[in-house]
């Protein structure tokens, strides 16, 4: 169970709760907490690297050679799939060993692995549930600093950009997704997603009320595979 107590995080205890509660004041982050039965190890044995599956896959999952616990996770899949689906969102369920890299020695990473905030020039929300292997993280805003606002950072963006520090490029970081990341200040304590948690987190865009959620995939250990649920 979470235990990270932040004013920007509020627990729910339905799905009815986490899609129909507004983020409001310093909240940008939900969480419907859940034990979920079913073994998503034998699930994962059986399906092997797979990315983008939906409800339409439903009878692929389905054919698994699986035992009784191994169906009742699937049973958990198809039905959180279902439930997002039906609320009008486009669910999709990865099964993989982990996400490409920038090169490292790029002034701002733009990978996953980076602390970073979704966006949409629209109204929309991330939901996220991590089944098994490493999960999510979360960093509070207060204890991050946005990558391009640091003034080394900027300056070398600046430098590579070859122009002024203007509108054409504050448009470049924008269309290069730089000024989605961020760094954990010294002395930050992210929290974790944990397993079998549907999270809905905030996203940056016109309308938003709030600030985004800062959020990064997890370190992937050589050979360890992650079943996530994503929309």
């Amino acid at each position: 169970m979470l235990t990270f107590a932040s004013s920007r995080i509020k627990i729910v205890h339905s799905f009815h709760e986490l899609v129909t509660t507004r983020f409001s004041g310093e909240v940008n982050a939900l969480c419907w907490q859940r034990n979920l039965s079913g073994d998503f190890a034998e699930v994962v044995r059986a399906l092997g690297e797979h990315q983008g599956l939906t409800t339409d896959d439903a009878s692929l999952l389905r054919s698994l050679t699986l035992s009784p616990a191994g169906k009742a996770a699937v049973d958990v899949l198809l039905a959180d799939l279902d439930l997002l689906t039906t609320h009008g969102l486009a669910p999709i369920l990865d099964c993989f060993p982990g996400y490409p890299r920038d090169d490292e020695n790029e002034i701002v990473p733009t990978h996953v692995y980076s602390w970073h905030v979704d966006s949409a020039p629209v109204e929309a929300d991330t939901y996220l549930c991590t089944y098994y292997g490493a999960t999510s993280e979360g960093l509070l805003n207060e204890e991050s600093l946005r990558r391009v606002d640091i003034p080394e950072t900027r300056a070398a963006l600046l430098q590579e950009f070859g122009g002024t520090d203007d509108g054409s490029f504050r448009e470049h970081l924008h269309e290069n997704c730089y000024d989605l990341h961020y760094l954990a200040k010294p002395g930050a304590q992210p929290y974790p997603f944990g397993l079998g948690n549907l999270w809905r987190i905030a996203i940056q865009h016109p309308e938003s009320p709030v600030l985004p959620c800062i959020h990064r995939a997890p370190e992937m250990i050589p050979g360890q595979t992650r079943l996530l649920l994503i929309s």
